[in-house]
């Protein structure tokens, strides 16, 4: 389990969560240095990869580039490899040498992406596609996580893939996913959460939809999008359509990975502080809903995709520790 607590200056999940991502301490290393690949996808589209070796960042020496373990993160809604908990994840991977991945999702780079559609909780085929081009191109250990919408969309691929997964990845993590689509949409739709994070990320997600309306003129309704108030309104008239699902209703049923974790074949950690205010803890796994692959940390503060730690103004390197450590003690 991992072992932590909150500083005492920072009570309650809404500050864990925007302290953290706002004002902590990403990395006690260098900054990251990335390069940026464009991968073209299947359907003619691409996906942004920004990519950074150890060799890159320390004179001293590190492991060959075949044994290196690589460490991909698929990053949360509206996250990229710039997200903090992205930035201490490649402080993590600095330093225990190991290659590190941030692949984007479909319009999350900077530019907006070509196709008909965006990027989705489960969107496990495209995290599918991504994971086996890095297996053919790397040939030492590989590990991934997910942080929130990511992590419930690498999940549903593991889920998906059962025992074959273990020929692409050595092991996955989940950091603070909503696995239960449905309740934690409801919870963002309520009282403080609406006012705060809903309309922070609408304010980011219409602009983008609009720009994908211009686009594919009469992909959907503009002026129902602009009038979407919650991010349920928002998947009916945009995510739920473009992805290939009758409703939102649909879409968070069929995307939610909680209901499939116990067919999960290889080693899988799920994180999810009881705190969380994007995520009701009465809507996170218990033991018998996941199968003997998956270990449930469930610490009672963090905040969503928080965990700071450490004196003012503190840091959020501690959850990266705890995490990325157990992911390699899976491929020893």
């Amino acid at each position: 389990m991992m072992d932590y607590a909150a500083p005492w200056w920072l009570p309650g999940g809404d500050l864990q969560t925007i302290w953290a991502s706002l004002y902590a301490r990403r990395r006690f290393g260098p900054a990251l240095v990335y390069k940026r690949e464009r991968w073209i996808t299947p359907d003619m589209d691409f996906v942004d990869v920004d990519l950074a070796d150890p060799a890159e960042w320390t004179v001293e020496p590190v492991a060959s580039p075949e044994r290196r373990p690589l460490l991909v993160l698929f990053h949360g809604l509206e996250g990229s490899s710039s997200s903090h908990y992205a930035e201490a994840f490649g402080d993590f991977a600095r330093k225990h040498g190991m290659v590190y991945a941030v692949p984007h999702f479909r319009g999350c780079s900077g530019e907006l992406n070509l196709a008909p559609r965006a990027y989705h909780s489960g969107d496990f085929e495209e995290v599918g596609w991504i994971l086996k081009r890095m297996r053919a191109r790397h040939d030492g250990p590989i590990v991934a996580i997910g942080v929130s919408l990511g992590g419930n969309a690498l999940l549903r691929w593991a889920q998906e893939m059962g025992a074959l997964a273990a020929s692409v990845v050595d092991a996955v993590a989940a950091v603070c996913s909503p696995l239960d689509l449905a309740a934690g949409g409801l919870a963002l739709g309520q009282g403080l959460n609406r006012l705060v994070y809903t309309g922070m990320f609408l304010r980011s997600m219409k602009p983008k939809a609009l720009r994908k309306l211009e686009q594919h003129p009469g992909l959907f309704d503009r002026e129902r999008l602009l009038a979407a108030r919650s991010l349920y309104e928002f998947d009916n008239v945009f995510t739920a359509p473009l992805h290939g699902y009758r409703s939102t209703d649909d879409y968070w049923s069929r995307a939610s990975a909680k209901p499939h974790l116990s067919r999960i074949r290889i080693p899988a950690l799920v994180l999810n502080a009881l705190n969380d205010p994007f995520v009701p803890r009465d809507s996170l796994p218990r033991p018998q809903d996941v199968g003997q692959h998956v270990t449930l940390w469930q610490p009672a503060e963090g905040g969503h995709a928080g965990f700071p730690a450490g004196r003012w103004p503190g840091h959020v390197r501690t959850m990266p520790e705890a995490v990325g450590n157990w992911l390699l003690s899976a491929t020893r």
